[in-house]
């Protein structure tokens, strides 16, 4: 990801063996990550399970925030996909209970549609 997609605030795919190495302590027995995606120092992902957001906070990043969203709590979500002129497209994922959606931006070069349907399969089990 380079520097400009950073600070646009696009998302591009990372190494799923590097993220279960960090994050192996939040994973439960039998949870394997199927995608994972960085934005900036925050990181979203994708497990057989739920989708578990990680907000790095602070100048150094050392503080972080989990947030586990059991795939069964999202009601619905879209994407939009890039244009001729568009830098990015974008994904929005609602929750129960919330009025606001979750919206996560990509970078041009990522297939979209992919990481919708990752989300779709578990969704709409």
């Amino acid at each position: 990801m380079g520097i400009l997609d950073g600070l646009m605030g696009n998302a591009s795919e990372v190494n799923i063996a590097d993220v279960r190495k960090e994050f192996a302590q939040v994973l439960a027995p039998e949870e394997n990550i199927e995608k994972a995606y960085k934005l900036i120092r925050d990181m979203f992902i994708f497990t057989n399970k739920r989708l578990i957001l990680i907000d790095k906070q602070g100048l150094t990043g050392k503080k972080s925030e989990v947030h586990s969203l059991p795939y069964r709590n999202i009601t619905h979500f879209s994407i939009e996909t890039a244009g001729s002129f568009d830098l990015d497209a974008e994904l929005k994922i609602w929750i129960s209970g919330s009025s606001t959606p979750i919206q996560k931006q990509f970078n041009k070069s990522l297939n979209i549609y992919e990481v919708q349907s990752v989300l779709a399969a578990y969704v709409l089990k």
